[in-house]
C-alpha cells in the first residue's frame, strides 16, 4: 500500500473500525503485528491474541468513530498516528479517548505495532 501518511493510517483504521463495529475480535486482531504492544483501558498485552481477547470482552454494539489529529512518517516503513476516538455503547454514554498508534509495514501490508489509549480530562 502506498500513499500519504493520512491515507495509509485511514486505510488501516477503517479496517480496525469495521471489525470493532462488527464485534469480530479475530478480524480486529488481524490489523496488528505479531509483536504488537496493545494498551486499551485494561492491562497491556503483546500480540494479536491479547487484542482478540480484549475486543472479545467488549459489549456487543460497541462502535468506534475516529478523527486523525496528527500523523508523522518516522521512517520509510513506520508511521505514527495520533487520533481522537469515540467509543459508542448501547447502554451507556460515549467514551472519548485519545489513541496513539504506530504502524509498521510488514511485507505489502501496514499493521498496528503499538496501540495506546489514554483518557484525558
Amino acid at each position: 500500500m502506498t500513499g500519504t501518511e493520512d491515507e495509509i493510517l485511514r486505510t488501516v483504521l477503517d479496517q480496525w473500525k469495521s471489525a470493532v463495529d462488527a464485534h469480530d475480535p479475530r478480524r480486529v486482531a488481524s490489523c496488528f503485528t505479531d509483536d504488537a504492544i496493545f494498551q486499551g483501558l485494561h492491562p497491556y498485552s503483546i500480540g494479536p491474541q491479547g487484542v482478540a481477547a480484549y475486543y472479545d470482552s467488549q459489549p456487543i454494539g460497541l462502535t468506534a468513530d475516529y478523527d486523525i489529529l496528527q500523523t508523522r512518517r518516522l521512517a520509510e516503513d513506520v508511521i505514527l498516528g495520533y487520533l481522537g476516538v469515540d467509543f459508542g455503547f448501547t447502554d451507556r454514554p460515549t467514551l472519548a479517548v485519545n489513541l496513539g498508534v504506530i504502524l509498521r509495514r510488514v511485507g505489502d501490508s501496514w499493521l498496528i505495532g503499538h496501540y495506546q489509549v489514554s483518557r484525558l480530562g
